[in-house]
C-alpha cells in the first residue's frame, strides 16, 4: 500500500475462485473489469467511474454452480483492498452519503469508514433484468464488502420498479458515498476523524 497515492492490491485464490483486485483511491475512474458476468462488470464499473477510483478486477470462478462464490469472493477481496488503501485514515472525511436517482429508482447510501464492518441493505430487487445475476447476490455483495472493508454501510432503495435501474443506482450511490468518505478534509490535516485517535482498533 502506498500512503502517498493510496494504492493497494489483493489476490485471493481458492478452489472456487481466483480474484485479483487493484485500486487507486485517488484515481480518475479508469477501470478494467472482467468477471465472467456482464452485469456484474457493469455494476463494478460504477464504483470506479462514480467513485473516481482507478479499479482493476480480474476474476474467474466455478460459475457452473452459480455466481455465489464469484460475487462473494470479489466483494471480500475488493473490501480488503479498499481497507488497505484507506490505511490509518489520516485526514479523511470518514463519512459520506449520497442520493442517486436513475429514472424511477432512487437510492440512498450512507457509509462510515470507521473500522467497524456492518451492513444494512433494504432493496426490493427481484431476479428479472439482471443479466443472469441473482438479485440476492447484490445484497450479499454489499454485506460482504462492508464487513471486509470495515465500513458501516446503510443502503436504502427509496423507490424503484426496474431491477437494472435499482441495482445500478445502488452501486452509483455506494461509489459516490465512498468518494466523499475517503476524500481528504482540508481542515483535518493529518488528524484521524475519531475521538479514539484510530479507525483501526
Amino acid at each position: 500500500m502506498s500512503k502517498t497515492q493510496r494504492i493497494a492490491e489483493k489476490k485471493r485464490k481458492t478452489n472456487e475462485t481466483d480474484i485479483n483486485v487493484k485500486i487507486n483511491l485517488d484515481g480518475t475512474g479508469e477501470h478494467s473489469i472482467k468477471t465472467g458476468n456482464g452485469m456484474l462488470d457493469h455494476l463494478l464499473a460504477q464504483i470506479a467511474r462514480h467513485g473516481l477510483m482507478d479499479l482493476n478486477i480480474q476474476a474467474s470462478g466455478d460459475i457452473e454452480v452459480g455466481y455465489h462464490h464469484l460475487v462473494e469472493d470479489i466483494a471480500i477481496t475488493l473490501g480488503q483492498t479498499i481497507n488497505e488503501a484507506i490505511s490509518d485514515g489520516q485526514g479523511i472525511t470518514r463519512m459520506g452519503h449520497t442520493y442517486v436517482p436513475l429514472d424511477e429508482a432512487l437510492v440512498l447510501t450512507v457509509v462510515d469508514c470507521g473500522g467497524r464492518g456492518y451492513a444494512c441493505v433494504e432493496s426490493p430487487l427481484t431476479d428479472s433484468d439482471l443479466g443472469g445475476l441473482p438479485s440476492d447476490l447484490i445484497r450479499h455483495f454489499m454485506e460482504a464488502f462492508a464487513i471486509e472493508a470495515k465500513i458501516n454501510l446503510h443502503l436504502k432503495v427509496i423507490s424503484g420498479i426496474n431491477n437494472h435501474h435499482i441495482a445500478e443506482a445502488s452501486f452509483k450511490s455506494l461509489a459516490r458515498s465512498l468518494k466523499i468518505a475517503v476524500s481528504f478534509d482540508p481542515r483535518a490535516g493529518n488528524a484521524i476523524a475519531s475521538t479514539k485517535g484510530t479507525i483501526n482498533a
